[in-house]
């Protein structure tokens, strides 16, 4: 049996769709009490990240000004502030912390890890760490949808679905897509798809729109298409037979991608002594690539514009989404803090670009879109959410092949999935079956 599994017997304050809605015709303030708690969550979650990116973006336009050989010594010494800050603060975890912590601890967020998490994370990513600020912003924000939680003494599946709340609003104020935010919040928690936790939808959709409006406010991010791809419309059916094509492409690369990544783990895990000296080697390393190929710096939010307004031979852009993927890996298992989804979006558009220049005729947004969903489906385990996400985007109205795509990416992804606790969670449910 789960740890911590729901007591069925206490439905005190539980928020199934039935169960919500019968009981608002018999007493509307039930109702209005708990969408006003979730919105309140997705306000402050919101509130926060627009902080957050804007000492982001403070930091990044003082770092970014350093280019070429000087990254050998800049990023091996942000790689040991980084380090240091861990060894000092604590280790705030990664995103297979928060999966166990959601299905083994009851839903609880430490909020004690947020301080190292924050400092790490903006020294990570402000230095040019291949990994974006979606990670530390679900950290954090889930903790405080814990806190929440605790000061009104909820207990079980509904503490559970506040924290899942505040989650998906903090990763929805990022990518400026609510329903794709909410969907990830439920959807990465599970390596075979299984939605355990459905009573949380409603939850992290309300907290989701009130995060988006919140940040959007703030930055005036996520109004518009992040990236603007090439314009396509969905006229033939012979599309869908590409859009699975691409998906196989965008599953083999994701397979590539986790082999280099265990690969860097094993590597950097032989280092001995404290987290710094591997944090700092990590550095030198990105530093390394980011000289021969500077748009493996970053996360690729701004270098992927790069890539669809280049015209940039085929051999360069597969060469450059091999980088992409070393750099991806020496980031997260060099102990720097991030998250990989927009990395892994970059990555799948440079490969898919490079087939639509190897093949004539096929549209490029087409190919790039698909191979972007593949692959970030295979790693991540999120077909729909991904869908979702690059949709709202890049502006990609018919959404249609990129759901197949994004379909092929996770069942033609590895059986042993990268965040190894989605697995540990499929062989309890598993264990429960028998």
């Amino acid at each position: 049996m789960l740890p911590n599994n729901r007591d069925r017997t206490d439905q005190s304050q539980r928020w199934k769709f039935f169960q919500l809605f019968g009981l608002a015709r018999r007493n509307p303030l039930v109702i209005s009490r708990w969408v006003l708690r979730w919105v309140v969550v997705g306000t402050v979650c919101g509130l926060f990240a627009g902080l957050y990116w804007n000492i982001l973006e403070l930091l990044l336009h003082q770092l970014e000004k350093f280019t070429g050989v000087s990254l050998l010594i800049v990023m091996p010494i942000a790689g040991l502030i980084i380090g240091l800050v861990i060894h000092f603060l604590g280790n705030p975890g990664e995103i297979a912390v928060i999966v166990d912590n959601i299905h083994f601890r009851g839903g609880r967020l430490d909020a004690g890890k947020n301080p190292s998490m924050i400092l790490a994370s903006l020294v990570s990513i402000a230095a040019g760490g291949s990994a974006g600020p979606e990670a530390p912003l679900v950290q954090v924000t889930g903790s405080f949808g814990t806190w929440v939680g605790d000061r009104l003494r909820l207990q079980g599946e509904d503490l559970r679905s506040m924290s899942l709340a505040a989650m998906a609003a903090g990763f929805t104020a990022l990518f400026g897509a609510p329903l794709g935010g909410a969907m990830f919040a439920l959807e990465i928690l599970h390596h075979q798809h299984i939605v355990e936790y459905y009573e949380a939808l409603m939850p992290a959709i309300v907290a989701s729109c009130a995060s988006y409006l919140v940040f959007a406010f703030i930055t005036r991010l996520g109004i518009a298409p992040t990236w603007h791809f090439p314009q396509y419309t969905l006229d033939n059916i012979d599309d869908f037979a590409l859009a699975i094509l691409f998906g196989i492409i965008g599953a083999i690369a994701a397979w590539i991608f986790m082999a280099i990544f265990r690969g860097c783990h094993r590597l950097l895990a032989m280092l001995p002594g404290p987290i710094y000296i591997r944090t700092t080697i990590a550095g030198l390393g990105l530093g390394t690539i980011a000289v021969f190929l500077p748009l493996t710096r970053y996360f690729g939010h701004e270098e992927l514009e790069s890539v669809l307004s280049s015209n940039f031979p085929a051999v360069f852009l597969l060469v450059l989404a091999l980088g992409k993927m070393a750099s991806i890996s020496i980031t997260v298992t060099g102990g720097w803090r991030g998250g990989f989804i927009i990395p892994l979006f970059f990555t799948g558009a440079c490969i898919g670009k490079a087939v639509a220049i190897l093949i004539p005729g096929l549209n490029p947004a087409l190919a790039m879109i698909c191979t972007m969903a593949a692959i970030n489906a295979a790693v991540t385990r999120t077909p729909i959410s991904t869908t979702l996400l690059l949709s709202k985007l890049t502006n990609f109205t018919p959404f249609t092949p990129i759901l197949f795509a994004s379909l092929i990416g996770f069942f033609l992804a590895p059986k042993a999935p990268l965040i190894a606790s989605q697995l540990k969670t499929q062989q309890s449910l598993e264990e429960i079956l028998e």
